[in-house]
């Protein structure tokens, strides 16, 4: 394998495991605000659908915090 496979594969594997336990902080009581960005932030770095849905949340909480 190379580098770059191995890469995207821990990268992978870092960013659904952060999205899946976000997911039980969504149901448990926990900061999953927080941890969901930070999942879709380590995805984006290898899929473009992950770069789309982490620009659209930096732009909300933007807009968010500048009212």
């Amino acid at each position: 394998m190379k580098l770059a496979s191995v890469k995207r594969v821990v990268v992978t594997v870092i960013g659904f495991i952060l999205l899946s336990i976000s997911i039980l902080l969504i149901i448990f009581p926990g900061p999953a605000f927080i941890v969901i960005p930070i999942g879709l932030a380590i995805l984006s770095t290898e899929y473009e659908w992950a770069k789309k849905v982490f620009a659209k949340i930096k732009r909300r909480v933007k807009k968010t915090f500048n009212k």
